[in-house]
């Protein structure tokens, strides 16, 4: 709902700043005082192109802020401000800023985010919906035709949307197999002969890095082998070797009993054998493990390269290799159980599109008892609207398979025809305005709050009625209020008298400049409002006491 509207140097207003309450509210103001300019002020707010035009004269710049009560949590304005990152604090209302230069340059933030002119569109059609005498959108648009019935019939397209993706993934599952087998079956040959090689070669995950280790260690044991033995042989050797340190101790073990040195020297010899013991066990163990055999480095070195070079061959890494062998052992697999596969797809995907076609039905099913129900309750506002001649139908067509989709299988579309004999023709055809706009009421009235919109703005509705059909505009109007925020620019005093708010739209002139102000009537300001419109600029008695009548209960 639009609480507040603040303009700025646009045209005419110099600085305005209007509060707005629920229900209806009318604008009233004589020919030209600038009830369009308000309108073009609240539009640039919600998206209209920017035009450097709407500049006050001798400003370098235009405003106008906006405020709106908080998104519903879940909405589809809630959704659609969290996906564009927007953020909203809970109770914080909605604030729109549009700002617009003399030079044609536009900005526009929502709650001080900036944000783009589309984004602003989008946003705006979701919190004001505006009829006016030529406009194409809201319930003109027959793009909104199916969500407007369903909420009138009260279902949603949800589940016949999940099942609408679940045909579509079937289908695309089964198309993608049947690609997989026509290249497998294609490259049968080229599949058997890798697949062989490769399971002949048996390469295993790490491999490569194993046989480098080791060919390494191989190739430097090479090269250590002599120095190695040497070193070995010293302990082994006649003089000075570990036998004849051990030969030593077994001396000295005899004669150093008593003696405090030879014992100390006795200590360090048992210590020099232990540590002579572990270094040639350590030799004895490096000697091992860098034992050289040329065959066996022969045949690691032949199963590197082989390795290396079948990975080139199929551009991949030597660790891929085994991965590699189970990817195509699985595409040759998939051509002879490529029979089945495709006959468990395809089995899917009827089943899918029977669930989707199951759903679609239904849902048209109950679009069609809403379709009557509509129809009907269209039907029965036209004749106090002097539509009596017209006639309102609901087209539901089904769709050819190929334009299926989540929303289900039918075109929905709102057609009237407003004279006798006419042919129906969609809503946004009508020749007259007038005709139109009341229309919309109808359709407005039989929806009540399912369009889901909460402020809508009627522009002039009542243009070329009077009497009787201007009072059966008004009651519909409010009606219509109980469930949405109305506001009204009217010339029509039997609609002027429904309102629960009253704006008077008036235009001043000091010297050679001209300002539109907006104020708000008490109910004696709305008596003498109403008996100018009836009577015109000459306020008679007789139009004050008409007035009073129209005012009753007010």
């Amino acid at each position: 709902m639009l609480q507040s509207l603040s303009i700025r140097d646009i045209v005419l207003i110099e600085a305005l700043d209007l509060e707005f309450g629920s229900g209806l509210t009318v604008l009233t103001g004589e020919t030209g005082a600038g009830k369009s300019i308000l309108l073009d002020s609240l539009g640039l707010a919600l998206g209209n192109r920017a035009d450097s035009g709407l500049v006050r004269q001798g400003t370098e710049k235009a405003q106008v802020t906006a405020s709106f009560m908080p998104p519903i949590a879940g909405s589809k304005l809630a959704s659609t401000l969290a996906e564009n990152d927007i953020e909203i604090e809970p109770g914080e209302p909605l604030i729109i800023k549009r700002s617009v230069k003399a030079d044609g340059g536009s900005r526009a933030f929502i709650n001080d985010q900036p944000c783009s002119a589309t984004l602003l569109r989008s946003v705006g059609s979701q919190l004001i919906e505006i009829h006016g005498q030529h406009d194409d959108r809201g319930l003109i648009n027959p793009r909104g035709h199916r969500a407007l019935l369903d909420a009138f019939a009260g279902v949603e397209a949800r589940g016949v949307g999940e099942a609408y993706d679940a045909w579509q993934s079937a289908k695309t599952a089964l198309e993608q197999a049947k690609q997989d087998q026509e290249s497998a079956e294609q490259d049968r040959e080229y599949l058997e002969h890798s697949v062989a090689e490769l399971a002949k070669f048996a390469p295993q995950p790490g491999e490569e890095q194993e046989l480098a280790l080791e060919r390494a260690t191989m190739m430097q044991g090479e090269k250590l082998t002599g120095d190695l033995e040497a070193i070995r042989s010293a302990f082994d050797g006649s003089e000075g070797g570990l036998a004849s340190l051990r030969s030593a101790a077994r001396r000295l073990d005899r004669i150093a009993a008593d003696h405090r040195l030879l014992k100390e020297a006795l200590e360090a010899l048992d210590r020099a054998i232990i540590d002579a013991s572990e270094a040639e066990e350590k030799l004895n163990d490096a000697a091992e493990a860098l034992s050289f055999d040329p065959q066996r480095l022969d045949d690691m070195e032949t199963r590197l390269f082989d390795l290396r070079g079948l990975a080139r061959k199929h551009r991949v890494e030597p660790d891929g290799l085994s991965a590699l062998l189970e990817k195509l052992q699985k595409r040759l697999a998939a051509i002879s159980d490529g029979g089945r596969t495709l006959e468990g797809l395809e089995a899917s995907l009827a089943s899918a599109k029977t669930s989707y076609i199951a759903a679609a039905e239904k849902l048209r099913a109950r679009r069609s008892k809403a379709a009557e129900a509509l129809d009907k309750a269209v039907a029965g506002e036209l004749a106090p609207l002097k539509l009596d001649a017209a006639r309102f139908e609901t087209l539901l067509e089904e769709l050819t398979e190929e334009h299926w989709n989540k929303s289900g299988m039918d075109r929905i579309e709102f057609l009237i025809s407003t004279n006798p004999g006419a042919p129906l023709a969609p809503l946004g055809k009508i020749a007259s305005g007038g005709e139109l706009s009341r229309f919309i009421l109808a359709l407005k009235v039989a929806l009540a709050d399912e369009s889901g919109t909460k402020s809508i703005i009627f522009d002039e509705i009542d243009r070329g009625v009077g009497g009787a059909v201007a009072s059966a505009i008004g009651d519909r109007l409010s009606r219509l209020s109980k469930g949405a925020q109305l506001l009204v620019v009217t010339h029509s005093p039997q609609v002027a008298s429904k309102g629960d708010a009253h704006m008077l739209i008036n235009k001043s002139r000091s010297g050679t400049v001209s300002r539109t102000d907006v104020s708000a009537l008490d109910i004696e300001g709305r008596r003498q409002e109403i008996a100018r419109m009836l009577s015109g600029a000459d306020v008679t008695d007789e139009a004050r006491a008409q007035a009073d009548r129209l005012l009753e209960g007010v």
